[in-house]
């Protein structure tokens, strides 16, 4: 069914009733072409542009829960393309105009807001290296404006702009930066891949997968032995967990990463904001509720929950930015599992394994990555090499020193 206006009026009429399921629910089948381990945002996006973009549709994504448990559920639903470092900077841009045509693309609403994001910088040494970035985005074709002070004050005049501390002097802002609903990203492209002939299988857990001769054969599941030509594996933060099936060590730890939701209130903040004085970013959402996080807990973790410092930590950067939510309660908090490379960058690779491949290591920028993530996994899948986006996030550049250190923190999980 496609949905429309006309198909909105026409099922009024019947109150309802006639709306079919957004996918099928099918029994897995004895083979598969391809299997995508991962029923996330990065798996069902790698499904559908498989099937859109490279015509291979004897695909079956494989979720251990339901679609929408994991991660892309589990964020805070910012979107950007404001990289600095070449392989970054060309990958996201073509993440967010990606995300700029996706509702159309999917015949579904994503509710992609372009409401611009905005990072605040409080010293001049911070100006600078603001304007650097600024500048290597406007040099490949991104938007970016560097703001003083009273640019700012025009923008949100709630922040506290003489914090005796984190004075603020100005910031770099992209327009098209903004926020989309996560869990309708993972509905939009289970959607538009079931629509395409890939069967869409949850509470299905793989269990261990099966090589001969350095070779995929297939997967073990919960639900018995299925086998695949090729597998992909986009499983976040298990990635570590699955790959150990295959008998591969990664360069990655899993960390929890804490968002929060408080109560609803008036409009209050129109764009994204980030403090650059904390590991701090705030918006607000349609329903009203202040949607914000921070740092990852900083200790190795397969759980969805977090622990009572960084609440206290986020509260306290949240404060300082915005004094006039001290006294707003904050509803809800859930953890998502960070799988964090050693530079802070992702993998979208070939393994070792033919036929085995490799989208891991989102550390914060998973969610914003969905799109050009699958698509350029779906590329290296379909294909057997790399797309030139991904090209820069080999498996192998820790073995050869190739790394991409965006953040400037060395190889230190807890300080990106």
């Amino acid at each position: 069914m496609r949905y429309s206006l006309g198909a909105l009026i026409r099922n009024a009429f019947s109150g309802h009733t006639r709306w079919q399921p957004a996918w099928r629910d099918p029994e897995p089948k004895p083979q598969y072409d391809t299997i995508i381990i991962g029923g996330g945002g990065h798996g069902l996006a790698t499904a559908y542009y498989l099937a859109k973009e490279h015509g291979i549709t004897d695909v079956a994504v494989l979720e251990k829960s339901y679609i929408g448990s994991g991660n892309v559920g589990r964020n805070t639903t910012i979107i950007r393309s404001n990289y600095l470092l070449p392989p970054n900077t060309a990958f996201y841009e073509w993440s967010l105009k990606l995300w700029e045509g996706l509702e159309q693309d999917l015949n579904f609403n994503a509710m992609v807001s372009q409401r611009g994001v905005l990072n605040l910088y409080h010293s001049d040494a911070q100006r600078d290296a603001f304007a650097r970035r600024g500048n290597a985005m406007r040099l490949n074709g991104v938007d970016a404006e560097l703001l003083d002070r009273e640019q700012v004050r025009e923008l949100v005049p709630l922040l506290d702009f003489d914090n005796a501390r984190f004075p603020i002097k100005g910031g770099l802002l992209q327009r098209r930066g903004g926020t989309v609903r996560h869990d309708a990203v993972a509905w939009g492209f289970a959607r538009g891949a079931d629509q395409r002939g890939v069967d869409i299988i949850q509470n299905c857990e793989v269990t261990g997968i099966r090589i001969e001769n350095g070779k995929v054969v297939g997967v073990e599941t919960t639900r018995g032995y299925i086998r695949a030509k090729r597998v992909g594996i986009a499983v976040a933060g298990n990635s570590s967990r699955v790959a150990a099936m295959a008998g591969l060590r990664l360069p990655i730890e899993s960390h929890v990463l804490q968002a929060f939701v408080s109560e609803g209130i008036k409009p209050h903040i129109d764009m994204v904001v980030t403090f650059g004085a904390g590991h701090f970013y705030i918006s607000q959402s349609d329903k009203g509720g202040l949607v914000f996080g921070g740092d990852i807990d900083g200790y190795n973790s397969y759980a969805q929950r977090g622990n009572l410092p960084i609440v206290e930590d986020v509260m306290s950067c949240a404060v300082a930015l915005f004094p006039s939510i001290s006294r707003v309660r904050y509803l809800r908090q859930w953890g998502g599992i960070m799988d964090m490379t050693m530079d802070g960058s992702p993998i979208i690779d070939r393994t070792p394994i033919e036929g085995l491949f490799l989208n891991a290591g989102w550390c914060y920028g998973g969610f914003k990555a969905t799109p050009a993530s699958g698509w350029c996994f779906a590329h290296t899948i379909a294909t057997g090499t790399p797309h030139r986006l991904n090209s820069g996030f080999r498996l192998d550049r820790f073995a050869t020193g190739h790394v991409i250190d965006e953040g400037g923190k060395g190889a230190v999980p807890n300080l990106h």
